[in-house]
């Protein structure tokens, strides 16, 4: 049964970092395409933030946290991380990280996804 849990999150004044973590099981992650990391603020779509290709490493951004978050993977652990600085009030949200089976266009989207975490809530206060 494939399972993803997030943790890390948490409240965090504007400026701070966070670090999250996402650990997979239930399956090796040479069978992913893609892993990917996603928000949802209340009130709003969830959107995609950055993905990273399991093969390669090759990593997309979203144009609102590209420069402030950092996407990585230890495949060895199976855990997918997301390193979050520079954090804005705006950031606050519902954290979720997803698992991509098949190759996809965009890695941005929801459609990508066939797996997804429980997600992680992190507050960032100004």
């Amino acid at each position: 049964q494939v399972q993803l849990v997030e943790s890390g999150g948490g409240s965090v004044q504007a400026g701070g970092s966070l670090r999250l973590s996402c650990a997979a099981s239930g399956y090796a992650s040479s069978y992913t395409s893609y892993m990917g990391w996603f928000r949802q603020a209340p009130g709003k779509e969830r959107e995609g933030l950055a993905a990273i290709r399991t093969s390669g490493g090759t990593t997309y951004y979203d144009d609102s946290v590209k420069g402030r978050f950092t996407i990585s993977q230890d495949n060895a652990k199976n855990t997918l991380y997301l390193q979050m600085n520079s954090l804005k009030p705006e950031d606050t949200a519902v954290y979720y990280c997803a698992a991509a089976f098949e190759h996809c266009s965009n890695t941005r989207s929801r459609a990508c996804y066939n797996y997804w975490g429980q997600g992680t809530q992190v507050t960032v206060s100004s």
